[in-house]
């Protein structure tokens, strides 16, 4: 199916990417979508969205540390890797280009690598080059570019234009002209690149100096025995080091663990792995040490343990603690620690709390779930009215005379006993929630009232008078008590 993304511009939305089949039918990205649509009706479109991908590439630039150290972000399609001294490792630059686009098509990507001595080149070659030749030799660098078109410099596309029209189609032909010439026509100004500096990257006339990504924090401790360990207490102690070392790294990177794995590596070849989590990022040693506490005793040694690592499997930033000049330095009245000791002896399950949930039906809008992973909060909107303090499972009926066929109450009766009210606000009106199969149920208008001994209840009409149809009149209920 045609499929492209989209974003905003001056007159509408325009195609920021097209895949195959759209490009196949005559599509390009800048095309409004507008005139998309009209030249094909079918085609299928979605909001881009940059920052998602940015941090898709900078996920993706990381995972590639595993061909060179030196891997960075280069635009908003790209990686640059600095292969110099790796390629070897995988059989030659040839061979190391195939491996880097193998195992991206394995990760469900489509890649076209070109190299070259400059980071420049290697840009032009892989969007330009044709197939089979997106490799420069060493030194080779000018011929290789010479028979690209004049976007594979990144230059402006005016300034593209501009040289097309001066019968300038290749990089080959722009490097030929003379430079002073060149220089006085392209210069944009002293905020942008000319040209000339663009060329000058491209052919290492210039620097073009490369900024990798810093690798992630580490979050994980190592420790190895001269002699391998069997008693219980040798273990005790290599966890002690294990969580001393762990936290001082979480500190250092600002971090807090959520998830941890103790390892056990046997002398046997075999190993061993117990786990812990935790309500709230925490890098409190005291702490992670109390979680695996009953747990390594589970833990068989055969005939010896020669190594353990301690890993954070899953770290939260974690803010910096003022300490205290009470209660002896950092003290904390939260309940996550309590809550992961329990978990840790209990299991997992054994507590929970009540986590919000995206719904607008209030009796929707919570469950049961462990601490820590309650999911993301329905978002708050400003002035939303207050909901009641008890909210009761399942709304129950009442006998309300209102005024007006759609007004609000004026006098109900619950429980066998009948409420005059002195005060009412509302409606708030909340539709059913179509996308979850409740199409065909009745909105809900809410309302505020008071009685006149001053108790407030959250009353609410399922239907209208209007609209009633052959349904039957519409019916009321009590959601919720206010105090």
């Amino acid at each position: 199916m045609p499929f492209a993304l989209t974003a905003p511009g001056r007159h509408g939305a325009v195609l920021a990417a097209v895949n195959r089949q759209a490009e196949a039918e005559g599509l390009a990205p800048g095309m409004r979508l507008a005139d998309a649509r009209a030249l094909l009706p079918r085609l299928a479109a979605a909001e881009a969205r940059p920052a998602e991908d940015r941090r898709g590439l900078e996920r993706l630039a990381l995972w590639c540390n595993r061909f060179t150290p030196c891997c960075a972000v280069d635009g908003a399609d790209g990686l640059l890797l600095d292969i110099a001294g790796a390629d070897h490792l995988f059989g030659g630059e040839a061979a190391m280009a195939a491996e880097v686009e193998a195992r991206i098509a394995g990760l469900g990507f489509e890649a076209r690598t070109g190299l070259a001595d400059t980071p420049g080149a290697a840009w032009a070659l892989a969007r330009f080059g044709r197939e089979g030749n997106r490799i420069a030799a060493p030194g080779d660098t000018a011929a290789a570019l010479g028979p690209l078109p004049v976007e594979a410099l990144r230059i402006a596309p005016e300034d593209a234009r501009l040289l097309r029209r001066l019968g300038l189609a290749t990089i080959g032909a722009v490097d030929a002209l003379p430079r002073p010439s060149l220089a006085r026509r392209f210069n944009c100004g002293e905020w942008s690149d000319t040209v000339l500096e663009r060329l000058d990257r491209a052919l290492g006339r210039r620097p073009d100096p490369v900024a990798s990504l810093p690798p992630p924090p580490a979050c994980l401790a190592r420790l190895a025995f001269p002699e391998p360990l069997i008693d219980l207490a040798g273990l005790e102690a290599a966890l002690a080091r294990l969580v001393e070392d762990l936290s001082a790294s979480l500190e250092r990177d600002g971090l807090g663990a959520r998830e941890l794995a103790l390892l056990f590596c046997r002398v046997d070849g075999g190993a061993a792995e117990r786990g812990v989590s935790t309500a709230r990022a925490t890098r409190d040693g005291a702490h992670l040490r109390r979680l695996f506490e009953g747990k390594i005793e589970t833990v068989d040694p055969g005939f010896g343990i020669d190594a353990m690592a301690l890993h954070a499997v899953r770290a939260e930033p974690l803010a910096h603690e003022q300490f205290r000049l009470a209660e002896g330095g950092r003290g904390s009245n939260e309940p996550g620690p309590l809550i992961d000791r329990l978990q840790a002896r209990l299991g997992e399950g054994s507590v929970s709390r009540l986590a919000p949930v995206a719904s607008h039906l209030p009796e929707r809008a919570e469950r049961w779930a462990a601490p820590g992973r309650e999911g993301e909060a329905w978002p708050v909107r400003p002035g939303l009215p207050q909901r009641p303090f008890r909210l009761f499972d399942r709304p129950e009926p009442v006998e309300v005379i209102a005024e007006l066929p759609d007004g609000p109450p004026a006098l109900f009766t619950w429980r066998r006993l009948r409420r005059r009210i002195a005060r009412a606000e509302g409606p708030e009106r909340i539709e059913p929630e179509w996308w979850t199969g409740g199409s065909g149920s009745d909105p809900r208008d809410y309302y505020r009232v008071e009685d006149v001994e001053g108790r407030r209840y959250w009353l609410y009409r399922a239907g209208l008078y209007r609209n009633a149809g052959g349904k039957g009149p519409p019916r009321w209920y009590i959601h919720g008590l206010y105090g």
